[in-house]
């Protein structure tokens, strides 16, 4: 089930917890993360939206220091990578370092202090979002044209 997945973060991750400690904390994080009403449903019924939900929760189940996440917004909607930024912030504002492999640049923009541009491998950029969105270096590589870059440096006010 959607809880017993979270669980195991629980039961594997920072500390050793027991199931009825395991149980709590999944209930915790299913909450927080808005799929408590699916803790009963198996993983596998899930939609994609929920499937990356359930990834997260289960991550946080393990009370990380650092939480990775990798391109967590590909293949969801314009609404759905809205409240997963939202609960990105959460995360973040709770002290969680947050390393984040992402292609949806207004969201990046949106959710980071600090931002690494890689194109190919190779480091184009680091600095805070207006920096990097404002590299020229990164607006050729990847976003292609100033005024996309300005339009998304507005998107983060």
């Amino acid at each position: 089930t959607v809880r017993e997945n979270v669980m195991v973060g629980a039961c594997f991750g920072r500390e050793t917890h027991g199931l009825n400690e395991a149980g709590r904390i999944a209930d915790e994080v299913l909450a927080f993360v808005k799929l408590e009403d699916r803790s009963d449903q198996l993983a596998g019924s899930l939609n994609v939206a929920q499937k990356k939900r359930l990834e997260m929760a289960r991550s946080l189940a393990a009370r990380p220091y650092v939480l990775l996440l990798d391109e967590v917004l590909a293949g969801l909607n314009p609404s759905e990578i809205g409240s997963m930024v939202q609960t990105i912030r959460q995360i973040r504002d709770q002290g969680v370092s947050i390393i984040m492999i992402e292609h949806v640049m207004h969201a990046v923009m949106n959710v980071s202090d600090r931002i690494t541009v890689l194109d190919y491998g190779q480091m184009l950029a680091m600095g805070t979002p207006e920096e990097v969105s404002n590299d020229p270096k990164v607006i050729e590589a990847y976003l292609g044209d100033p005024k996309l870059a300005a339009r998304l440096m507005a998107d983060t006010d």
